[in-house]
């Protein structure tokens, strides 16, 4: 089969469906390639790469279209600026189209597509399960024009986003509101904490509330017992009540942040106002408003689509290219997409379409000639059948058991009497015979075994490993005395070890005080490391 890549007509669009890496990976699964001249050009991807990627570069575009199997494509077929016709005009009727389709707004597209009697595969229409995520074209782009948003915003914006202290001056962190915590919603939450802002963010879905906490912003949140969670994973349309409430949360918000992120979309729909214009106006000069649902009508009441307007000293950007403004990524990010799409509808060798496959049935809007989109809502599986309770069955009589002649407890507390016993005597004779310095040191030791035992065995176990950094420090003080007592400086023992000279017994004892503080001193600092090394990216 062969695949077709041409090169975008859409106004601003800078990306295209393949790089050089997707095509060799095309041609290893046994596709043939055509690319039309400079379409990746604007990607920074250059004819002579795709060349050495094994693609044949055709100037040509009616050929390219004419002897495709396959036309991968970005944004759905346009009219063609240089051909005076319509792109759909240029396919055959055995091909396939793969690209952003958007059928709920496009039904003349797919008309356009049965007349000429191919199949499409809508990217939009991919399901959101866990099987579909490595082809999910959405997700991935809103990704990139939630990071891209908030860029855009901090280059308008007057000021920083996180928190400036110099000679000249402070400067407070920017105030931050993300409308939706979708994919793109959650890109621009992240974006706006790494550059130190204080991010706010308000979903209708309840679920996204640890998501957004995770990332450390504060959730918005109305007390309503209603959820926002619509199918495949998008919003719905929310009763007036729940919108009222809104609405007054958004009104208040608008007068406090500095930057307000909009990405509320519902499929199919013209995207929701949630900024009227009394709204904006309330906010304070030099504010900014990213609209990432410009080119669905927009969410704000002052969005232009691809514009950048001012409206009383507040910005709103309705740049409809963001991801086009990072299309070298993007473009990659795209071309992974479809090649794993294509991979899963079985590469050169087996493709098929099979209407069984709940992502090609999801995806498929025109098939053969024939508009098969919307595709039939799929069941949720049967709840199990409930099992009835098992009946309680009396437990068996106890059996007696022999009682021993001596109760464990009892052996335990006289090993016990015996052991202080035996602790007292030693203490008692070493109170009576040692020298008056060695008690103070070995009264010093006792209760510092005492409590250090204490310390240790009351803290967490998880707490044991930043425990050996504190450690440390206590180990550092047996080294200095370790050296003390191997330099001579130990008081005279020869009274409690006869038969050894004092120097000997004391060198010999600092020696192996210094050997285990070392030890313990290097494991410390390296169990610590490792522990750090766990929390850097």
């Amino acid at each position: 089969m062969r695949i077709a890549i041409p090169r975008e007509v859409h106004s601003g669009e800078k990306r295209v469906a393949a790089t050089p890496e997707t095509v060799e990976k095309f041609i290893s699964m046994g596709f043939s390639v055509a690319i039309e001249t400079n379409a990746g050009l604007d990607a920074a991807f250059p004819d002579s790469l795709y060349s050495q990627a094994g693609a044949e570069v055709v100037e040509d575009v009616t050929d390219l279209w004419a002897q495709a199997d396959l036309v991968l494509k970005v944004r759905s077929p346009l009219p063609h600026p240089k051909l005076g016709i319509h792109e759909t005009e240029l396919l055959q009727a055995h091909s396939c189209l793969v690209s952003l389709v958007q059928p709920a707004t496009n039904p003349e597209l797919l008309d356009a597509i049965k007349e000429r009697g191919a199949s499409a595969l809508a990217l939009d229409c991919v399901p959101r399960i866990t099987r579909a995520q490595k082809m999910d074209v959405l997700s991935s782009m809103a990704n990139i024009a939630g990071y891209r948003a908030v860029m855009e915003a901090a280059s308008v914006y007057g000021s920083f986003f996180g928190p400036q202290m110099t000679a000249a001056g402070k400067a407070p962190p920017a105030k931050v509101l993300v409308i939706g915590a979708g994919v793109a919603g959650l890109a621009a939450i992240a974006t706006a904490r790494a550059l130190g802002s204080q991010v706010r963010a308000f979903d209708t879905r309840l679920a996204t509330k640890e998501q957004v906490g995770s990332l450390g912003a504060e959730f918005l949140e109305l007390t309503f017992e209603e959820s926002g969670e619509g199918e495949g994973g998008y919003a719905k349309v929310m009763s007036d009540e729940f919108i009222a409430a809104e609405m007054a949360l958004f009104a208040e918000q608008a007068k406090e942040v500095d930057i307000i992120v909009t990405t509320a979309l519902i499929p199919g729909r013209k995207a929701p106002v949630l900024i009227t214009r009394d709204m904006v106006e309330s906010m304070k000069p030099g504010s900014v408003i990213v609209d990432l649902a410009a080119e669905n009508g927009g969410n704000c009441e002052v969005t232009r689509a691809d514009e950048h307007v001012n409206h009383n000293g507040v910005h709103i950007l309705g740049y409809t290219d963001l991801n086009s403004r990072l299309a070298t990524v993007a473009s990659r990010f795209f071309g992974n997409n479809l090649l794993h799409l294509l991979d899963d509808l079985g590469g050169n060798d087996d493709w098929a379409l099979d209407l069984e496959d709940e992502v090609v049935r999801s995806a498929l809007v025109v098939h053969n000639g024939e508009i098969i989109w919307p595709p039939p809502k799929v069941e949720p599986p049967p709840a199990p059948p409930k099992q009835e309770a098992p009946k309680a069955v009396e437990p068996p009589a106890p059996t007696p058991k022999a009682v021993p002649s001596e109760p464990p407890a009892k052996k335990q507390n006289l090993g016990q009497s015996l052991m202080l016993l035996v602790t007292a005597i030693v203490l008692f004779v070493i109170g009576t015979k040692a020298p008056q310095d060695f008690i103070q040191h070995f009264t010093v030791f006792v209760l510092s075994c005492f409590i250090g035992w204490q310390v240790i065995w009351n803290v967490s176990a998880a707490l044991h490993t930043p425990l050996m950094s504190v450690t440390n420090a206590i180990s550092g003080i047996i080294l200095v005395g370790g050296l003390i007592q191997a330099a001579g400086g130990a008081p005279h023992l020869s009274n409690i070890t006869p038969g050894f000279s004092d120097m000997t017994l004391a060198s010999t004892l600092g020696a192996t005080a210094i050997l285990i503080a070392t030890i313990n001193v290097a494991g410390g600092f390296l169990v610590t490391q490792r522990m750090l090394a766990m929390f850097r990216k």
